[in-house]
């Protein structure tokens, strides 16, 4: 497409850019130059040929990589305030013995403050989407519309809670659905099918469709609910799915390392449009012995993202790191060093990922009509040098830290490192006077209990 010679509004100058051909394969256009008119992608041109276009803004990119923002397609983003509170324990402590009796201290300020922290952290990262699954969301939108980024949003509940749990996350989604000028996009958001019963998933389900609203749900986690989930009822947690109509809606799944080989044909049948978030990181630290089946589920259509869960299991928010890590442990258990490739993890980091948050229209790619989401990587560091395969260097050699300039809707929301929306001495000193409160477990509460 030609660029209007009317004035743009950003051009990114003298840059390599990571593109998709009609196939969606990854590819690099070298010496290019973006050009982002009304928060989107114009064009992609030479370098040369921007050099004589008027632009309210110029970024020269020499010697960086412009890549399409990543997504961390599930994450608890408020969580970054318990970072470490909960270290070297089995799935069940954590959350029984630590984690859910300090959820039951949760305010809407700790929940605002802990957002407002990790979204500084994934613009830092080169994270531009999140979809998050937490309590007291209002505080997120709010955060997400006063930073600049882009998010999928769901306020999670419990069977527990009784019916006002539902009602209060369709609530939410209803209300915050296009919110923030388009950026955000919400979700349902039941916790998983151990802590909401089949009369709630099925009646959430009917809601996902009379509101035409997606769905977001832990399911499968771990090989362990997976096995107690069948000696107790006799089907998978993805079995639970699909007899309670999840599976004929959007769903994006968080985790599936517990997916068998049972349920691929009920995961392929499904009407709805079916993804899996995968955050490999927590997995190595709660020791599961199975990770998400990446290979297995691409072979039946089906889109898998990259995420991080929260940083009180996973210690950070590096979308990053979650795409060498799931390149490094796809090699290892399938045992095959051909799988997975560079490209194929970026392809999983990029596109993949917008589509798991239902987004594919719209991000993960640098192209004509697509939202200009985009990052600029420095390449010029010691441990990217020298550059055989640029793909290999992006997943294998580059870091998070190298993302010099984080850009969301045609806004610079991070210029050559310096955040431009959020004060983090700021956040962090009043967090830090938060913490006794929202640690405190004497109450001997937990908000649930962990048992699958």
């Amino acid at each position: 497409m030609t660029p209007s010679p009317a004035e743009a509004d950003l051009i990114i100058t003298g840059c390599t850019v990571l593109v998709h051909d009609d196939q969606e394969r990854i590819g690099f256009e070298e010496d290019a130059a973006v050009v982002v008119r009304d928060r989107v992608v114009e064009a992609v041109i030479g370098a040369a040929e921007a050099e004589g276009l008027a632009a309210r803004e110029r970024l020269d990119a020499r010697g960086q990589v412009a890549m399409p923002g990543l997504v961390n397609c599930h994450t608890h983003a408020p969580m970054v305030a318990l970072r470490g509170v909960a270290e070297d324990l089995p799935t069940e402590e954590w959350f029984n013995d630590v984690v859910w009796p300090v959820e039951s201290n949760l305010t809407e300020k700790d929940v605002e403050l802990g957002a407002r922290l990790a979204c500084a952290e994934m613009i830092r990262a080169g994270v531009t989407c999140f979809a998050d699954h937490y309590f007291a969301m209002d505080s997120v939108a709010a955060v997400v519309e006063e930073c600049g980024m882009r998010a999928h949003l769901g306020e999670a509940y419990f069977s527990s809670q009784g019916p006002q749990g539902r009602e209060k996350s369709l609530e939410f989604a209803l209300r915050h659905r296009g919110g923030a000028d388009g950026r955000i996009t919400t979700a349902l958001a039941p916790h998983a099918p151990y802590t909401v019963d089949d009369a709630d998933l099925a009646a959430t389900a009917e809601l996902a469709r009379e509101h035409g609203l997606p769905v977001h749900i832990h399911a499968s986690e771990n090989r362990d609910q997976a096995d107690t989930s069948l000696a107790r009822h006799g089907v998978t947690p993805i079995e639970v799915l699909e007899r309670t109509g999840l599976l004929d809606v959007d769903v994006l799944i968080a985790h599936g390392t517990g997916i068998l080989d049972r349920d691929l044909p009920v995961l392929r049948n499904a009407t709805g449009r079916v993804a899996v978030a995968t955050a490999p990181r927590g997995y190595l630290k709660f020791a599961w012995p199975t990770t998400t089946p990446v290979r297995a589920l691409r072979a039946i259509g089906i889109p898998v993202g990259l995420a991080t869960d929260g940083a009180a299991s996973n210690n950070s928010l590096d979308v990053w790191e979650s795409m060498a890590l799931t390149a490094l442990i796809q090699k290892s258990t399938e045992g095959d060093p051909r799988w997975l490739t560079a490209r194929q993890a970026l392809h999983h980091a990029t596109l993949q990922s917008a589509r798991a948050v239902g987004l594919g229209d719209t991000v993960g790619r640098i192209a004509p009509g697509r939202r200009a989401d985009i990052v600029l990587v420095d390449l010029s560091g010691p441990h990217t040098q020298p550059v055989h395969d640029l793909a290999a260097t992006l997943v294998h050699s580059a870091r998070s830290s190298d993302v010099r300039t984080t850009i969301v809707d045609g806004r610079v929301l991070m210029r050559d490192r310096e955040l431009l929306t959020i004060d983090v001495p700021a956040v962090v000193r009043e967090l830090g006077q938060r913490m006794p409160a929202l640690l405190d477990r004497s109450h001997g509460k937990r908000i649930q209990e962990y048992d699958t």
